[in-house]
């Protein structure tokens, strides 16, 4: 008989491994209209020059996404996030790539504080904290991977 896999446990100063997005033009654009941003800035790179960025950027809720997909592929599936508090910095432009980092900053039961910095070419594009709740019943997953992904 199998035994049950242990229980993932966090405790503060834990470093969650880096997590590398290229950031396309594809990226950009479908992240603003699947969030309904139809602001031109996100899709057309002439009217953003007119406006003084080099070229389309990123907006704020396809940066959100993105943390959170980094936060529930390190937990897990089960992982609930309880909060959100992000600030944007750099743009993220077509061509860059963005590394999102992670740190346990404080830890209560089953629940944890991640401070998350997303770094591109130019500076950081996105830095703050997520609070993620995991089950203990569901935290089975090897730490450093999402749930269930092979080795």
């Amino acid at each position: 008989m199998g035994s049950a896999p242990p229980v993932r446990v966090f405790s503060r100063g834990d470093e969650l491994p880096p997590l590398e997005i290229p950031i396309t033009r594809t990226l950009i654009v479908a992240g603003a209209i699947a969030s309904r941003d139809y602001q031109d800035v996100h899709h057309d790179a002439e009217l953003a020059r007119e406006k003084g960025s080099p070229d389309i950027f990123m907006n704020i809720l396809t940066t959100n996404g993105l943390v959170g997909r980094y936060i529930t592929d390190h937990f897990g599936p089960a992982a609930v996030l309880r909060k959100v508090a992000i600030r944007l910095g750099a743009p993220n432009h077509p061509g860059d790539t963005m590394v999102l980092t992670g740190t346990v900053e404080e830890t209560d039961g089953e629940t944890a504080v991640v401070r998350v910095v997303g770094a591109n070419g130019i500076g950081r594009h996105v830095t703050g904290t997520v609070t993620v709740t995991v089950p203990r019943a569901a935290a089975a997953a090897p730490a450093g991977g999402p749930a269930g992904a092979a080795s």
